[in-house]
């Protein structure tokens, strides 16, 4: 009888919770405290929206700030039929100057029977979350274009060649038909010039971009 009350009692205490003491505790990582403050939210209406430079009409209606994403809707009057885009821009807050920029496609409205086009981005600068954001500037430095296919021939070359004449320079364009498809060539150019010199008066960004500045001056600070 002993020996069989000896014997339920081990078993009693093997299957005791406490004879599990290899099991590890379970651990939970605590979530980290995201203050509020240090991921600000604002948006600001632009005093004075409208930018007027070499002809071309800037817009910047609205400027908002997300986190660290300070943005700006920009609005531009499009020179012709090609495919332009802000080329270089700006954003300046307490002395410290951003040159990097993202862009996204808002609307696009193609010139049409005497009516200028318009086309609308959305202009992303990325700043700290404790950016004083109270005295901002965005400038706009230009415009450019990519030619389309097609484009140096007809857009491009009359006033590439226009503008060489009117400086005397002996720069002769043409185009060309080279495997069925037109294509833009210089055909002569001055003796004192070399081929890589002519190539980098005919394609100089002045053809295929339009400058500024426009400036947009805006307070963020909550």
């Amino acid at each position: 009888m002993k020996k069989l009350i000896l014997l339920l009692a081990v078993l009693i205490t093997a299957c005791s919770p406490s004879s599990q003491g290899n099991v590890l505790p379970i651990l939970v990582e605590p979530t980290a405290y995201i203050d509020p403050v240090s991921y600000p939210t604002a948006q600001v209406e632009l005093a004075q929206p409208n930018q007027t430079a070499s002809g071309i009409e800037v817009r910047m209606e609205r400027a908002s700030v997300e986190g660290k994403n300070v943005n700006a809707d920009v609005c531009f009057t499009l020179p012709d039929t090609s495919d332009w885009g802000v080329s270089s821009a700006s954003l300046t807050y307490g002395g410290i100057l951003v040159q990097e920029y993202g862009t996204t496609l808002v609307s696009l409205q193609e010139p049409a029977a005497g009516v200028a086009g318009l086309r609308c981005d959305t202009l992303t600068f990325v700043v700290p979350p404790d950016a004083d954001l109270s005295n901002t500037t965005i400038v706009i430095d230009a415009i450019a274009a990519t030619p389309r296919e097609g484009e140096y021939c007809s857009v491009y070359m009359p006033k590439i060649q226009q503008a060489m004449l009117a400086r005397g320079i002996g720069i002769t364009l043409d185009c060309v038909d080279v495997n069925g498809v037109l294509t833009m060539q210089i055909l002569n150019f001055p003796p004192e010039m070399t081929q890589a010199q002519a190539e980098e008066v005919v394609y100089s960004d002045e053809f295929y971009s339009v400058k500024g500045p426009w400036n947009f001056s805006f307070n963020l600070a909550q």
